[in-house]
């Protein structure tokens, strides 16, 4: 396995369908090609490899795996909105 020469920084939204959790998450994403050239992504969050978050996501609350996956930001726009308790 050689590294390409690409590594990206992506942050995704999550919200469970389940249980009504909402989370965000950072990646870094490095591009790698196997010895015969086929690609493989590989996944890094707070610098430990992860699986691919688009996959098969699993809610960090109740470990369910209906989660909706959205833009960054869109957790923590809703939070603001929310009246204070």
């Amino acid at each position: 396995m050689r590294e390409a020469s690409s590594t990206a920084h992506e942050a995704y939204s999550f919200a469970c369908m389940k249980c009504g959790y909402g989370w965000e998450q950072g990646y870094e994403i490095k591009h790698l090609e196997y010895a015969d050239g086929r690609p493989l992504i590989v996944y890094y969050a707070d610098g430990e490899r992860v699986p691919s978050p688009l996959t098969n996501p699993t809610c960090r609350n109740c470990e369910g795996h209906v989660v909706r996956i959205m833009r960054s930001g869109r957790v923590s726009s809703a939070e603001a909105a929310l009246p204070p308790h």
